[in-house]
């Protein structure tokens, strides 16, 4: 999941990129309004969060010209403390949901999941491979009766091929979405990544959920245990 961050206070910027890293997210900032458009413009994310209070054109700003835009990724807004007015104006302009500062980091997070499950294409936060489950809200995985642990990384892995049930995902979509996509590409950990999970969810239960389209990429496909 590749989410964008918009906030011109870089150590808050810093602080939660490196928080929603850990939980497994790739993070995008920017710190001024022009450039956090033209990033949520140009590339797709999964979500933004999107502070007011910005140099160049303000959070109301962006969020208005990216629904005029046509582009519907879901926008958590960050507020002023009981700022009654701009948590009005927030949703007026096309945020999703807002926060108010000082914020929990668990409470974003949680905002964050919320929205980007009300974003996908899915109607459940669960999603059923055969008896593979997995639990996009709680970040749990099980096959049959049987509990998976997985790291962050592994589970945004396994998510992000849930997601696309049954159809090829490229190396290249991998590395942009779970990871930076910056230097991953000198390096084999998709592949490395991809054998960590078979390990987990398939070499157990005598099963091959993860297909390799050799030269291509992989798909996630049903397979009973």
């Amino acid at each position: 999941m590749r989410l964008l961050i918009v906030e011109d206070e870089v150590s808050m910027a810093s602080s939660l990129r490196r928080g929603l890293e850990a939980e497994g997210y790739v993070v995008d900032v920017s710190h001024d309004g022009v450039d956090g458009l033209w990033r949520a413009t140009e590339f797709e994310y999964d979500a933004m969060v999107l502070d007011i209070m910005l140099p160049g054109l303000n959070g109301f700003v962006v969020a208005q010209r990216l629904r005029a835009a046509g582009r519907t990724l879901p926008i958590l807004m960050l507020t002023a403390k009981d700022g009654d007015l701009d948590q009005a104006e927030a949703l007026d302009t096309g945020a999703d949901d807002f926060l108010s500062k000082p914020f929990s980091f668990t409470v974003l997070l949680a905002r964050l999941r919320a929205l980007i499950r009300r974003g996908s294409t899915k109607q459940s936060a669960v999603f059923a491979i055969g008896d593979l489950f997995i639990d996009m809200s709680q970040h749990r995985c099980w096959r049959g009766d049987t509990v998976i642990d997985l790291t962050a990384r592994e589970f945004a892995l396994l998510a992000f091929l849930a997601h696309r049930e049954n159809h090829l995902v490229t190396k290249q979509e991998l590395l942009h979405h779970v990871w930076d996509g910056k230097d991953s590409f000198e390096t084999n950990v998709v592949e490395v990544y991809i054998g960590y999970l078979r390990r987990k969810i398939d070499a157990p239960f005598g099963t091959s959920s993860i297909e390799t389209v050799r030269g291509r990429g992989y798909r996630l496909v049903a397979q009973e245990g």
